[in-house]
């Protein structure tokens, strides 16, 4: 597994160097990867990808779209094995393999609570955070959420995860390598920032509620 980062990433570059809607095929098929089986980070793939548009092999918004369409694809096929597969059995599962691809039981259990607390909103924020995107899909199937409402906020907050990374892709050119160094405290930050935020609009909602119930009838 420590080899396949680099082996997508090359055979991304192969692809566009052949033909660019090689190149959006590839991106596309990665980006699928990236979700289902996380060998090599959008913070790694996509910049890349910018650089590409940078150097001017590809498109801006067929690039855009390629990711976009991977990305959700990766993220429904997490959504329905919550759906479709008893959380118990998924449990086990992870237990026994679930190292191999960089996910363990806790980070479901997590997840999981996070999105019981903070339902819709965690999967359009979600997407956007380092460590979370692959996994907050499953805990969004195993308590049904609508699959229309599901595909709209993951399509919301990947577009702009996908765009943004491409663009500063693009910005910094042959300099595209520095954004994964740079992102990995912003994902720290971004989940705690996300829980407090969170946690402020439950504690509005719940004081409305509050003084609602005790306005006369």
């Amino acid at each position: 597994m420590d080899d396949l980062p680099a082996w997508i990433l090359s055979a991304v570059v192969n692809a566009v160097d052949t033909n660019p809607w090689l190149g959006y095929g590839a991106i596309a098929v990665a980006m699928l990867l990236e979700n289902v089986i996380p060998p090599v980070p959008s913070e790694v793939l996509l910049p890349m990808a910018g650089y590409l548009v940078w150097r001017g092999q590809l498109l801006l918004v067929p690039t855009v779209a390629a990711a976009l369409l991977g990305t959700v694809t990766g993220a429904w096929f997490w959504y329905g094995i919550g759906r479709l597969v008893p959380p118990r059995r998924l449990e086990d599962w992870l237990q026994r393999h679930g190292r191999r691809l960089g996910l363990v039981v806790d980070d479901l259990a997590r997840s999981r609570r996070w999105f019981l607390r903070h339902g819709s909103a965690l999967v359009f924020w979600g997407r956007m955070v380092p460590g979370l995107r692959t996994l907050i899909s499953v805990p969004a199937g195993l308590e049904r959420m609508p699959q229309p409402v599901f595909l709209a906020w993951t399509t919301a907050g990947s577009l702009i995860w996908t765009t943004a990374l491409i663009l500063v892709g693009r910005a910094l050119g042959d300099g595209y390598r520095r954004v994964q160094p740079w992102l990995a405290p912003y994902a720290e930050a971004l989940k705690l920032g996300l829980a407090i935020a969170l946690g402020i609009g439950l504690l509005v909602l719940l004081l409305r509620a509050v003084r609602a119930g005790r306005q006369p009838g």
